[in-house]
């Protein structure tokens, strides 16, 4: 009792003595020039809410620094002459890292001869300053703190009018289009699908391999978006991810629900700006089954890397490196018919099915941007990106016996294999974006982009009436396309900003092209609210096994029908209000109309099947782009 009494008192004392102590931790970061990527000199940095003020200012390279902050929950406002005033919400202090901020401001395009500073919080918006409708900001922050979003920032965009998610799968489902023309961006390159598990349309499971602890604050495009995002059709999520801390090494590590991860970061030598930023995280379920603790059925095997390097020097600009890769499988038995259908087999209560699947995926790029002058900047990336999918669906027939008491014993019997896919989608991608701000009241983006993609399909489904499998995809054909765009960015005023642009899409398969106009406008009626409107032409390729589609006629020919199948298209107008009730409280109300059209649909009059309905259910026949669709909200 004695030894009890002193550990207890030991813990008190322990206890009383850690949280009697003030704990703080530094802060500090990088200011820019928006459109330049130049350092700000003398930018003044203050905290928000502090008395005396806390605050101070850049240096010559941009930086600024903080020592002692007391850890909690920030805001940061920043200053500069001539520059519009920014303010940086729910920045988190804690004990365990250094916060290290990467912030960048606009030119003002009014220039004032008295400075009044205003604490103006426009929480969410984008940090695309060319996109200005339908757009949101989502921070690593928001991504740890929505419930039920497993750290995972899919599951925040679902918390956006409009926006809706499955709970089983990774679909994101944006005012009524189909998840699979959403578009997938890191650091501004397009990758496949982050999800562990990944289907040809959409993705079984609902686990991301994005590391909420490696991200920076990410944009969110749900419709009529600027010029330089082309062939997609629903919406585009562009995930940034953080500079690693280049002044000290720090490591971390957890455990949780979703795995077992590390983290390390820091940088490559003392007195050096660059730095690295490295994570690593073990499905804990699957290492649980495999230890033989506990018997887990259906349980998902995956493992997943994500990094980025960030590499500056004086004269040559910065380079960045970066990827994120995954491992992922698991097995399902002894499922029923409706709940595991089969792409052209008909459901039957006399069979179960069993589901063997196995994924990974791919993706590593490297950015550079160089300074061209006070004005301007060349941004150029290189990247790769792959998927494969392994997928085995079998039938087991089920027998039903009297057991002659009155019930009925199940035996299965005659395990099949009823499906077989064979997948790979590699993408190798170039672009480069020349940016200029011609002056406080214009800016001009002009870009390019080269995309050569391969793919290897090998699908076979058990055909019946031969009691052989068919194969309905087998091919390994490459595709190219290139892309084109010009923006431009006009300000009145302080209070009206247009975006005008131009979008070219060029499908070198089957000499496919399309111009799709852009424009978007933004009016500040006063200091609360605003007004905005946009228009966007917009169109994308359809899922490439459509393409190379094999039907087999009655006289036991094949053809492949689809090769020539155009882009699908649609029109998106939008018109939206947003006011500032108070500091914390604010309404967005926006009204939204899409036309679609050249939609591909089963080219049989007594079909209603079409492309655009896809998800595991999808089929092999000849298609035809007289589709058309209308989406309101």
């Amino acid at each position: 009792m004695k030894k009890i009494t002193l550990t207890l008192l030991i813990i008190v004392m322990f206890t009383s003595l850690t949280f009697s102590q003030k704990l703080s931790q530094i802060l500090r970061g990088t200011i820019l020039d928006t459109d330049s990527k130049l350092p700000l000199i003398g930018a003044t940095v203050i905290i928000l809410g502090t008395d005396p003020l806390i605050g101070t200012t850049t240096d010559v390279n941009g930086k600024f620094r903080l020592e002692n902050m007391p850890i909690g929950r920030i805001s940061l406002q920043l200053l500069y002459l001539g520059y519009e005033t920014k303010t940086v919400s729910d920045i988190i202090v804690n004990s365990g890292k250094e916060v290290v901020l990467d912030l960048s401001m606009q030119e003002s395009v009014v220039k004032i001869d008295e400075v009044v500073v205003k604490a103006n919080k426009n929480k969410g918006e984008a940090l695309n300053e060319m996109s200005m409708i339908s757009s949101r900001s989502i921070s690593a922050e928001k991504t740890s703190r929505y419930a039920g979003g497993f750290s995972d920032p899919s599951r925040v965009v679902a918390n956006i009018a409009g926006v809706t998610s499955s709970p089983a799968s990774s679909d994101i489902i944006v005012r009524g289009n189909s998840p699979k023309y959403m578009q997938w961006r890191l650091e501004g390159i397009e990758i496949s699908s982050p999800y562990h598990l990944n289907d040809q349309n959409a993705s079984f499971g609902a686990l991301s391999a994005l590391n909420n602890n490696l991200l920076a604050t990410s944009d969110f495009y749900t419709g009529a978006f600027s010029s330089e995002y082309g062939g997609v059709l629903s919406s585009v999520f562009d995930v940034k991810l953080r500079t690693g801390n280049n002044e000290k090494f720090e490591a971390a590590a957890g455990v949780g629900l979703l795995g077992i991860d590390l983290a390390l970061e820091g940088p490559f030598k003392k007195g050096y700006a660059g730095s690295y930023l490295i994570n690593y995280r073990y499905s804990a379920a699957s290492l649980i089954k495999k230890l033989g603790l506990v018997d887990i059925p259906g349980v998902v095997n995956y493992q997943d890397a994500t990094f980025k390097v960030v590499l500056p020097t004086k004269k040559a600009g910065t380079f960045s490196i970066f990827g994120l890769g995954g491992l992922s499988g698991f097995l399902m038995e002894n499922i029923e018919p409706t709940g595991l259908s089969v792409p052209g087999q008909p459901t039957d209560a006399d069979i179960l099915r069993d589901y063997d699947k196995v994924a990974n995926l791919a993706n590593i790029g490297i950015s550079h941007v160089l300074t061209i002058n006070s004005k301007s900047y060349f941004k150029t990336s290189l990247s790769y990106s792959a998927a494969a999918i392994n997928d085995d669906i079998f039938n087991k027939e089920i027998i039903k016996i009297d057991d002659g008491q009155g019930g009925i014993l199940t035996d299965t019997i005659n395990k099949t294999l009823n499906f077989n896919s064979k997948i790979i989608n590699s993408y190798y991608i170039g672009v480069t974006t020349y940016n200029n701000k011609v002056n406080a009241k214009n800016k001009v983006q002009i870009g390019a982009k080269y995309t050569i993609s391969e793919h290897k399909y090998n699908q076979s489904i058990f055909n019946d009436a031969t009691g052989a499998m068919f194969n309905v995809t087998d091919f390994n054909n490459n595709i190219s396309t290139i892309n084109s765009f010009l923006s431009w960015k006009h300000s009145f005023n302080d209070k009206i900003n247009i975006v005008s642009g131009l979008h070219n899409m060029n499908v070198l398969l089957n000499h496919k092209s399309t111009l799709e106009p852009r424009i978007a406008i933004n009016w500040k009626l006063n200091n609360i609210s605003s007004i905005h409107a946009g228009y966007g032409k917009h169109s994308t390729m359809e899922s490439v096994h459509n393409y190379f589609t094999k039907v087999e006629q009655q006289d036991g020919s094949v053809i492949e029908p689809n090769k020539n199948l155009g882009l699908l298209k649609a029109d998106h107008y939008v018109l939206g209000y947003d006011n500032f009730f108070t500091e914390y409280l604010k309404a967005s109300v926006e009204i939204y109309y899409q036309n679609l059209y050249n939609l591909p649909v089963e080219n049989n009059d007594t079909s209603y099947y079409a492309t655009i309905n896809e998800g595991f259910d999808y089929r092999y026949v000849p298609l035809v782009n007289k589709g058309t669709g209308k989406i309101t909200g």
